[in-house]
């Protein structure tokens, strides 16, 4: 029998949005954990904000806002603030009743020099690490690091000479206008962004297409795949073994008594990166660079049973940052300058950690 459509909307109706999440939803296992992470950060919320004044937007509901927009592919905020109107389940993970109207895209905008000033993005990244390694989901002993190029909010077209002469350009003057850069020799120490000055011309190999880029650089741990440290760097091409050893630096050893190693690619096979580790009490299980022969990690290294697990595990850090460009968003990236792009790349391997926290939980 045909069912007949029915105009009339309910007028009064005492379901909230919880009732319309289903209980096995995955973000069910996330929302806890935020909330959790959330009420550590509150001194940090009371001394960003003056004592009297307006009220203004919870930072709390800035911050859900954005670990959502990397769980569910929002591309900009303006899109989620849109969706935010009609989409429940986002007013569930933000607290808001059905009725409440949401806030407003400026309002990020607003915010984010306070976020930035007072360090809330480093903040609430250890937060979520703290969070794991109480839950025992975090090795303090086994590490694997790892880099890749993000590329940045501009156009190679708006890479000029430094010294103000564009050449080559449309005398036309249209907004896009087609620039020909056949048989100029172009470099980040001549030339540079006028979009974005700290974005740095770098490709991923050779045969690649060179793009505007900053360097993501990536501190996994092996139990378990979560990232414990996340560096935003200038891609200068020599960016990977300085951001490992500064991220391998801030590491306290916590109880932990057996040897400590790090996993990595050829790329750091170099006499510095293995200098620094040994410095750090930390053997570095580094993939040997063949190439002309050379070669820093030699059979001392090789020949260990722990060499040839730390080259199978460090292949997840891989999965971090497919996820990172692929769901999170970093495919490009939505920001200028390198301190609003860190902290981007924060909040997203926070949402990535979640994600991994919450299928833990599942599985325990």
């Amino acid at each position: 029998m045909r069912g007949k459509a029915v105009r009339q909307v309910s007028m009064l109706t005492t379901t909230t949005p919880d009732d319309l999440v289903p209980q096995d939803h995955p973000i069910r296992r996330i929302k806890p954990v935020v909330e959790d992470v959330l009420s550590s950060l509150g001194p940090t919320f009371d001394a960003m904000y003056a004592a009297n004044g307006r009220v203004s937007v919870p930072p709390e509901h800035l911050l859900k806002a954005t670990v959502l927009m990397a769980l569910f592919s929002i591309r900009s905020e303006r899109q989620f603030c849109e969706q935010l109107r009609f989409n429940l389940l986002f007013k569930w993970f933000l607290d808001l009743n059905t009725e409440d109207p949401g806030f407003d895209h400026s309002t990020f905008s607003k915010n984010r020099r306070r976020l930035l000033g007072h360090d809330v993005a480093d903040q609430f990244f250890a937060a979520v690490v703290d969070h794991a390694r109480l839950k025992r989901y975090v090795s303090d002993d086994h590490f694997t690091v790892d880099g890749t190029l993000l590329e940045a909010w501009a156009s190679t077209k708006s890479f000029k000479p430094r010294d103000g002469d564009g050449g080559g350009g449309d005398a036309g003057g249209h907004r896009n206008p087609e620039v020909d850069f056949h048989g100029q020799k172009r470099s980040n120490l001549t030339h540079r962004s006028t979009t974005d000055p700290e974005a740095r011309l770098a490709r991923k190999g050779r045969g690649k297409e060179a793009k505007l880029s900053y360097a993501g650089h990536a501190l996994m741990e092996n139990r378990n795949g979560l990232l414990i440290d996340l560096e935003l760097t200038e891609a200068t091409g020599y960016a990977e073994p300085e951001a490992a050893l500064l991220m391998l630096g801030r590491q306290r050893r916590r109880g932990a008594r057996g040897r400590r190693t790090v996993g990595a690619d050829k790329a750091y096979d170099n006499r510095d990166f293995r200098e620094g580790c040994r410095e750090r009490k930390i053997t570095p299980h580094v993939a040997q660079d063949t190439t002309n022969g050379r070669r820093s990690i030699d059979g001392r290294t090789t020949r260990h049973p722990g060499y040839a697990v730390s080259q199978r595990i460090r292949k997840r850090v891989e999965e971090i940052f497919g996820w990172t460009k692929t769901v999170g968003g970093g495919r490009k990236l939505r920001f200028k300058g390198r301190e609003r792009n860190r902290s981007w790349f924060l909040f997203t391997g926070a949402a990535y950690n979640l994600v991994r926290i919450g299928n833990l939980a599942k599985a325990m």
